[in-house]
């Protein structure tokens, strides 16, 4: 039996909306989890985060084990103490992490070996160490298991031989985590673009018995098509009752896309990244306030939102601010972006719930459209 009950309320097609419920709360799904990498979603007060409606944020073990340590934060209580956050926490495994930002990381069997990209410090991630962090020493609610990543393109045998290895940490990770009934473990599926390993890994690790199930080793290279690709059969391939995370992701066009492939969670730091490097997400796309075109615009980015960042201040004061290079420049994009994140899962819920995701869906890609090229960032 899962830890925390997972309640579908309606479908619409492939998509589900429902709700994940823990002791923390509930969490509506579709739903994005806001990235706290360093214990703070950058430039925000948990306040700001839980204005925009968000019901989970994502914790980062490799940073937290390097700085503070997960020794010290358990000392001051646990993460969600030391932040000021009481809703659920993810974390993740810190595998990918130790794969991208580590000076030096070594895979074996037993672990990965790497040293800090801090200070060059050598330490061990083993799956049971994993463990020991996210559910003892953090205390977050939902923890991830240990994983190997592969950047894509890779070779078959390559993908195959880190797909194998992901489940037998897998299964590690589940014999170390135990049972418990206030926090639940999800497993991961890897596999790179093969159907075929997919599968298998989805089958392996069904067998291991998760309380969710993420989608791994995407947003990695492949490219939106290549992800939507793989999108047509992942979720289908993961039990229907049990969450599903597709990690890492997105911008809100893959975020549309995976919702309406049947996926239930995401996270990203791409709200908070852009916002401080002066990009709005808006409902027609990303602008960039640095544009000298929003000089004397006095429209603000979202008049109709809940939130001061999106409905109080005007395009013109934004372009100044993040021309001035001023903090609080950074710190009303960010608001305004996971606020702009929220929304459009609010959007997503809403349209599943009445069973017009497909029209949703149109009138999205339509107003991307009307994005002219010079509102990249």
């Amino acid at each position: 039996m899962a830890a925390f009950p997972f309640t579908i309320s309606a479908t619409d097609g492939a998509a589900r909306t429902g709700v994940l419920s823990t002791p923390r709360g509930e969490i509506r799904t579709p739903a994005f989890m806001p990235v706290g990498t360093a214990g703070t979603v950058k430039a925000l007060t948990v306040d700001h985060v839980a204005a925009t409606g968000a019901d989970i944020l994502l914790g980062n073990t490799y940073h937290l084990m390097l700085r503070p340590t997960a020794e010290r934060v358990a000392r001051l209580g646990g993460l969600h103490r030391f932040m000021r956050w009481e809703k659920p926490i993810l974390t993740d495994s810190g595998g990918f992490q130790v794969m991208s930002l580590s000076k030096i990381a070594k895979v074996t069997e037993e672990a990965v070996t790497f040293q800090s990209h801090i200070d060059g410090s050598r330490h061990v991630l083993s799956p049971e160490r994993s463990m020991e962090i996210q559910a003892e020493l953090l205390g977050s609610d939902i923890v991830m298991q240990l994983d190997e990543l592969v950047a894509l393109p890779a070779e078959e045998n390559v993908v195959a031989g880190a797909m194998r290895r992901s489940a037998r940490w897998g299964e590690r990770c589940k014999r170390a985590f135990g049972a418990r009934e206030s926090q639940a473990l999800f497993g991961i599926q890897q596999g790179g673009q093969s159907e075929r390993l997919r599968r298998e890994s989805a089958e392996r690790l069904v067998e291991i018995g998760f309380d969710g199930y993420a989608i791994g080793g995407l947003a990695v290279g492949e490219g939106h098509e290549g992800m939507c690709a793989v999108l047509d059969f992942a979720p289908g391939q993961l039990p229907a009752d049990r969450p599903r995370y597709l990690m890492g992701v997105g911008k809100p066009i893959d975020i549309v896309e995976a919702v309406w492939r049947g996926v239930d969670m995401f996270d990203c730091v791409l709200p908070t990244r852009s916002g401080r490097h002066g990009q709005a997400w808006t409902a027609s796309g990303p602008i960039n306030l640095k544009n000298a075109r929003f000089a004397e615009d006095e429209t603000p980015l979202d008049p109709d939102s809940d939130v001061p960042a999106s409905r109080d201040y005007s395009k013109a004061y934004l372009h100044h601010l993040v021309k001035c290079d001023e903090i609080l420049g950074q710190v009303l994009l960010s608001w305004h972006n996971v606020a702009y994140f929220q929304r459009l899962m609010a959007g997503l819920r809403t349209a599943i719930a009445e069973g017009r995701l497909a029209q949703f869906r149109q009138a999205f890609h339509a107003a991307q459209v009307r994005t002219s090229s010079d509102t990249a960032a």
